[in-house]
């Protein structure tokens, strides 16, 4: 802007003699890059047309050319975006995974109508697709409920029952356990050196006699095939409007949940103490029996015992101080909060 409009136009005339004599010595065209097409494109409406083949090293018809593109390719959105469906939210894909997961029988038109529910708005071939490509077939299944289903939906109505063994410095005693598969609550109704059928028909009324009107709320006795628990056992429980089913030959784990509390009882008990005989084992299993229902935890509860309306709960555990019980000789330790 300092300069003289004379200087200006010397120089202007020095780099016009100099844009000549350079196309004087040019034996091919020269390519251009983008960026000097655009700068030529760009400039061109500045200076008159009729100066365009003076100036510019091109014909004006590819000037033209060149500013034509460049005009389209701005206006041009479909590079900017992509092609096909937008892609499914992650939120959505978590959702449809985790209603087949809780949902087995559920079809993919099922799960889509349960989504749409929510406030998701997909298609059912999206979530065909969600659920194909996690490996879960789309299609509802078409047979019954596993074993573990099914006890797990009838839970509530459910008590199982099996026979442990105690081994004392005489010789071998048996206990019957009783577990409710909703609660889970443990009974153990007495301890004997002879499981006699009878002997296990009165254990069966002495349940009945313990439950009472939470008999009510009972519906199916699940037992293996023992050959202690007769037809005279079964008897009593139907007397109880309790219908007997009875685990298929060598299959424990259709009885997992009795399986697994009565492996509780051997680790945490029976495997440490040497019983002296059937008062002293009984003593044990009622102090255990007591701790499990009313202070161990379980996990299947989210951890509070089935007695737990029982337990008070202390709100500022730091103002309080904690206080240890021992039972069965110091094998379990319970603890409490000093009120």
């Amino acid at each position: 802007m300092l300069r003289s409009d004379a200087a200006k136009d010397a120089e202007l005339l020095v780099l016009r003699h100099e844009n000549a004599v350079l196309r004087r010595q040019l034996t091919r065209p020269v390519s251009y890059e983008p960026a000097d097409r655009f700068r030529f494109a760009a400039l061109s409406g500045l200076i008159p047309r009729l100066r365009w083949r003076e100036v510019f090293p091109v014909t004006p018809s590819t000037l033209l050319g060149w500013h034509r593109r460049f005009i389209a390719a701005k206006r041009d959105y479909s590079a900017r975006r992509r092609t096909g469906r937008p892609p499914t939210a992650m939120a959505t894909k978590n959702l449809v995974l985790r209603l087949a997961d809780e949902n087995p029988r559920w079809g993919h038109r099922r799960i889509q109508g349960e989504s749409a529910r929510l406030g998701h708005r997909i298609a059912a071939s999206t979530v065909w697709q969600i659920l194909h490509a996690a490996g879960i077939d789309p299609a509802p299944r078409r047979c019954g409920p596993t074993w573990r289903e099914s006890l797990t939906a009838q839970a509530e109505g459910i008590i199982a029952t099996d026979f442990l063994h105690i081994d004392t410095a005489l010789g071998r005693l048996y206990a019957l356990a009783f577990l409710k598969h909703g609660t889970p609550r443990l009974h153990i109704t007495g301890v004997t050196a002879n499981p006699t059928r009878g002997w296990t028909v009165q254990q069966a009324r002495n349940l009945a006699a313990d439950l009472g009107m939470r008999m009510e709320s009972l519906w199916f006795l699940l037992r293996d095939r023992d050959g202690k628990s007769g037809e005279a056992f079964d008897a009593v429980l139907n007397a109880e409007e309790l219908n007997v089913i009875k685990s298929a030959p060598r299959a424990p784990r259709m009885n997992a949940h009795c399986e697994r509390v009565i492996g509780s009882i051997r680790r945490e008990v029976l495997d440490h103490v040497l019983s002296l005989g059937e008062a002293h084992a009984r003593q044990v299993l009622a102090v255990y029996q007591s701790h499990y229902n009313e202070h161990r935890p379980h996990q299947a509860r989210t951890q509070p015992p089935p007695d737990a309306q029982n337990q008070p709960a202390a709100t500022d555990t730091g103002g309080h101080r904690l206080l240890r019980s021992r039972i069965i000789g110091g094998l379990v330790s319970e603890y409490r909060y000093a009120a």
